[in-house]
């Protein structure tokens, strides 16, 4: 390894699109054998350097320089030739297919004479590449039954099946829990001291802080600049990232709290949560904490109508009411931001203008006709309102970065006119400015009088914008916190279930690998 050398330098990289100017010469480059740290807000242009690099896009301007050699990557195959690869946050495998069809995809093993394909081959080298990752994964397994962190050690080792220089990590943290980020950073580092050049994406601070030895910031297609980790502080970074200091990131106002709208007694599933009960008041946020698989996000299915509970009741203003699905819930005035918003949350291929007004189609249309005019009216209100970030309504929701499709669910919410709005993970994969406009938005809906279940693995979200904290543990309720007397040690104290006295030493230790 020799950390003075660049293996790909990019220089006055320019991209152009219809009516967008995605890159401006931009330069970045990479050392032999590093982590380098590439953040920016949803729109910055990351993902197009990153297509740039990898050869789905050819840049307008400027010039690629990979290991002291000027070059055209033409197409992804080109890209592959020198060895670059990328691991997204979604893996971009075939579900269908087994680990070891997926490793050696579009360069299997063959025999030359014959042209006869080399499977016993192709399952032990897989074998062997997984277990160099410490993947307890089997090469025979089909890809689509792994989690989201087995299938992205399957996305690692088809890098390394082409021994790859230069790894391409794009949000590989996303949807991991604490102990799989973990992993990844071990095997991350792993592979930078084998040589291995990596651009890791992410959002997360604690990702760069933790892993990066360089980062390089975006902003509106730009290079903003490039610092080593260790001499830029989070203040600065965020500066840098929005071009402006942010002195709010969790702007809760102070309202009064109203009368009870929800009240859960009792609700159980089996195999998922037992005997919970809460309450919600008008003008009240309440915060949902706790580990992973503790019963969260199945409570609110529950709520919703996604996964009914087996037992339990469900009031809204005092009145029990039956939820056998979303749209009963919907009818009681209960609206769900899901946490995988991509999938469960927008239609991909419709515009703006259909996702927001998909909920209302009923109170549009007359003798089965819709009315445009008015469909247009309230969703261009919507787009004003939260500042989606889009020419206007008529834009694909694909076509928008992470925060601003995020904000695109809450406005087919709003529009519904919900007095109940469950939100999972709001602001999980979005930048630090579009958390800000996010909690602002909670903030504010919370003043005009909704009532808010935010579900939330982050601790400093939760205590920030919460009134109250409920805490899961295995499935139950297992503290309930006021605001002004919680703090990051209660909170995991209960997450955990410990005896405080006796775990304090332990708690402590968790807390500083959880800042």
């Amino acid at each position: 390894m020799d950390q003075d050398r660049y293996i790909l330098r990019l220089k006055g990289i320019s991209k152009f699109f219809p009516g967008l100017k995605a890159l401006d010469q931009v330069d970045f480059d990479l050392r032999y054998g590093e982590i380098h740290a590439l953040v920016g807000e949803n729109g910055a242009g990351k993902s197009t350097l990153i297509k740039i690099i990898t050869g789905v896009y050819q840049p307008d301007e400027g010039e690629i320089i990979y290991e002291d050699q000027r070059v055209i990557f033409s197409n992804p195959m080109v890209a592959n030739r020198y060895q670059i690869a990328a691991v997204y946050q979604q893996p971009a495998s075939f579900p269908h297919l087994t680990v070891t069809e997926n490793i050696f995809l579009g360069h299997p093993l063959i025999q030359p004479q014959i042209r006869r394909l080399l499977w016993k081959e192709m399952y032990q080298q897989a074998k062997a590449l997984l277990s160099s990752l410490g993947a307890e994964v089997s090469p025979t397994a089909v890809m689509g039954s792994l989690s989201v962190a087995q299938q992205q050690m399957v996305e690692i080792a088809k890098a390394l099946s082409i021994n790859a220089k230069i790894l391409i990590m794009d949000e590989p943290t996303a949807a991991l829990t604490k102990r799989e980020t973990e992993d990844l950073y071990a095997i991350t580092r792993k592979l930078r001291d084998q040589g291995t050049s990596v651009i890791f994406i992410s959002h997360r601070f604690e990702d760069i802080y933790e892993i990066g030895e360089r980062v390089t910031v975006l902003r509106d297609g730009k290079s903003v600049g490039t610092w080593k980790v260790n001499d830029i502080t989070e203040k600065e970074l965020i500066k840098a990232l929005v071009g402006r200091e942010i002195t709010q990131m969790f702007p809760k106002n102070k309202v009064a709290i109203k009368n009870e709208i929800l009240k859960v007694e009792g609700l159980s599933r089996i195999g998922y949560f037992s005997d919970v009960s809460f309450s919600l008041r008008a003008g009240e946020i309440l915060g949902f904490s706790g580990l992973v698989g503790s019963g969260r996000t199945e409570i609110a299915q529950a709520i919703f109508g996604i996964a009914p509970a087996d037992r339990g009741k469900i009031l809204i203003e005092g009145q029990e009411v039956t939820i056998r699905n979303p749209m009963d819930a919907i009818s009681h005035g209960i609206g769900y931001l899901p946490e995988d918003r991509l999938r469960q949350g927008l239609f991909l291929p419709m515009s703006i203008n259909d996702n927001i007004t998909i909920t209302i189609v009923d109170q549009l249309s007359r003798g089965g006709w819709l009315n445009p005019p008015k469909e247009k009216e309230i969703s261009t209100k919507m787009l004003n309102l939260l500042k989606i970030k889009a020419p206007d309504v008529s834009h694909l929701v694909s076509s928008l970065s992470g925060g601003n499709q995020q904000k695109v669910v809450v406005a087919k919410l709003l529009a519904a006119r919900l007095k109940i709005l469950i939100m999972d993970e709001p602001t999980q994969g979005v930048d630090v400015g579009a958390k800000a406009a996010i909690h602002q938005i909670m903030s504010d809906l919370a003043a005009e009088g909704f009532g808010i279940i935010m579900i939330s693995s982050e601790m400093p979200e939760v205590l920030g914008m919460s009134d109250t904290i409920l805490v899961m543990h295995e499935g139950r309720v297992n503290r309930i916190f006021y605001r002004d007397e919680a703090n990051q040690e209660k909170l995991m104290e209960a997450a955990v279930n410990v005896d405080r006295s006796f775990w304090k030493k332990e708690i402590n230790t968790v807390l500083k690998e959880h800042e």
